[in-house]
């Protein structure tokens, strides 16, 4: 399935203030120099506006594809694993920004795990690195985590042997 990334080319886009959730700020914005009430923070707001890892990985070792009827968020992650680790992750998403912003952050934040490693990945990861979520978009986070793990148990039903298997340069467990 082919999934569009939703973009917004005149959307009004908030950002939301770390250190207080509940109050709102005002800011200038890039796209007509409007004053506009925001709700998300700069990193959020990078990952929205510049989306890392975005698109398919051709011939990916591992798929996954995930929705949340709630919101219509639907996350689908491609990884290319080699020697146990994943050497290359994309996501297509079609969603708010806070789920394009969660999707392209767990791309960057998996890069180089093991298998093992990338199986105890938890939203929380998402969110920190993003600097914070409001608590009505933390479901974004969550998604990046479903789809990610949706993708890994692609990659271990395709290659059994790797549930057990050390990466390269992993000591074997005893």
């Amino acid at each position: 399935m082919d999934l569009p990334v939703d973009r917004f080319a005149e959307a009004h886009i908030l950002i939301w203030d770390k250190t207080s959730p509940i109050s709102f700020h005002r800011s200038e914005t890039k796209m007509n120099n409007n004053k506009e009430y925001t709700l998300y923070n700069e990193k959020v707001m990078d990952h929205f506006m510049n989306p890392r890892n975005m698109g398919d990985l051709p011939s990916a070792d591992g798929v996954g594809e995930v929705g949340a009827a709630a919101c219509g968020d639907i996350m689908k992650i491609s990884l290319k694993i080699e020697d146990g680790r994943i050497k290359d992750a994309r996501f297509k998403t079609f969603g708010c920004g806070s789920a394009i912003a969660s999707s392209s952050m767990a791309t960057e934040l998996i890069k180089g795990r093991t298998v093992e490693e990338a199986m105890s990945f938890s939203n929380q990861e998402v969110v920190d690195a993003l600097g914070g979520l409001p608590p009505v978009k933390i479901h974004c986070s969550v998604l990046a985590e479903e789809a990610l793990k949706a993708a890994l148990e692609d990659y271990v039903k395709k290659h059994p042997e790797a549930a057990s298997a050390p990466a390269k340069g992993e000591p074997a467990k005893a």
